[in-house]
């Protein structure tokens, strides 16, 4: 706004043609001199300068909104985007609806959690016909590391839905609505991205899946500036795809070993350094999201799954609309189910912590397995 142009903003003409005279043509230049100075320079009266100064400022500076206002937009902009239900009814309604639309939803967890069963419930819901809770849409999977299982999917949807999956042909024209792609390289994984955009209108896709983007970018970069200017690029384009086709895109991520200095450095209670390499210690969990600070500041909801004391949990450690959550699963023939609706409302680190208790296949500080 500050290079927007004097001769657009409504001044008499009169006025404006001596702001083009003196070559004070942007609002920037105008608001960076005093009334003084423009009259001197302008050559004209006080009661024009403030007049015209009035007109400039109230044109370039943004205006106040009210929490009302804000609050109403929101709605409507929900209204508009909408959810896809994920059918865990306490996680849903801490969500207002389900995975949001147009933004991207992170899963983090080590292996074996069930980050791809809930990927593979929600491919399943999308393709589902509207009159049976779904999206009836197309869904695009980028199974990176093969895990895809289309048995796997059909058993979910035959013990979830199963007047819809015995009716003759359905199963088939749900599995036909769901393109897999298994992308090689980062090279070729890059390469479906920006094929991506077109595809996502012309096909009717209500759900975008990349299950996993840490295990491309760990196997061919470490954690230097070529992996993190590399990562910027994917989340950026990533963050348009979503904002663009306006439909829900679910990102996994991996986890990788905790440094000690990151202890120290994501410390919730600000203790001294000491103190915080002590508890560090203490915790029975040394693990972080494989993909870094950057990605968590590009993912609007992050779901972390994690095991702790024989337990599973679901915990919604980020989202603008809801409180730190964590609910009980298990998973079932008809994949993940909740133990209770209710949630657990957490505090501190442990929203954020994430065990490896009886999981394997953890990725290490330097981007290898373990």
């Amino acid at each position: 706004m500050a290079n927007k142009l004097i001769n657009q903003m409504g001044l008499p003409k009169s006025v404006a043609n001596v702001f083009a005279a003196r070559n004070i043509t942007t609002a920037k230049e105008a608001l960076s001199l005093t009334e003084f100075e423009l009259m001197e320079v302008l050559d004209v009266s006080l009661a024009d300068v403030t007049s015209a100064i009035a007109r400039i400022s109230e044109i370039t500076c943004p205006h106040y909104q009210t929490a009302l206002t804000l609050m109403e937009q929101r709605v409507q902009k929900e209204h508009m985007g909408g959810h896809l239900p994920t059918l865990l009814k306490g996680l849903d309604n801490a969500l207002c609806g389900g995975i949001p639309f147009g933004v991207l939803t992170e899963l983090v967890g080590p292996a074996g959690i069930g980050k791809t069963q809930l990927c593979l419930k929600l491919a399943l819901l999308a393709s589902l016909p509207t009159a049976y809770g779904g999206l009836g849409g197309r869904v695009i999977y980028i199974d990176v590391e093969s895990k895809f299982s289309s048995k796997r999917m059909i058993e979910m949807g035959s013990k979830s839905f199963p007047d819809v999956f015995h009716t003759k042909g359905m199963a088939q024209e749900m599995a036909g609505r769901i393109l897999v792609l298994q992308p090689a390289s980062l090279s070729e994984f890059t390469e479906s991205l920006q094929q991506l955009k077109i595809s996502l209108l012309q096909n009717q896709v209500k759900l975008l899946i990349i299950d996993s983007m840490a295990a491309l970018i760990s196997g061919e970069y470490g954690q230097g500036p070529a992996r993190q200017h590399l990562l910027g690029w994917h989340i950026s384009f990533i963050k348009s795809l979503a904002e663009f086709s306006r439909i829900p895109v679910v990102v996994t991520n991996q986890v990788r070993s905790q440094t000690r200095d990151e202890a120290c450095q994501y410390s919730f209670q600000g203790q001294s350094r000491e103190k915080a390499v002590e508890d560090h210690t203490g915790y029975d969990s040394h693990l972080v999201a494989a993909l870094g600070i950057h990605w968590a500041h590009a993912v609007t909801i992050r779901l972390v799954l994690d095991s702790k004391s024989g337990k599973r949990f679901i915990k919604l450690a980020k989202s603008p609309i809801s409180p730190p959550l964590a609910f009980p699963f298990n998973i079932t023939s008809s994949g993940i189910a909740l133990l209770n609706d209710d949630g657990i409302e957490l505090t501190g680190p442990e929203i954020n912590s994430i065990h490896c208790q009886g999981h394997s296949d953890i990725i290490n500080f330097d981007g290898e397995r373990f």
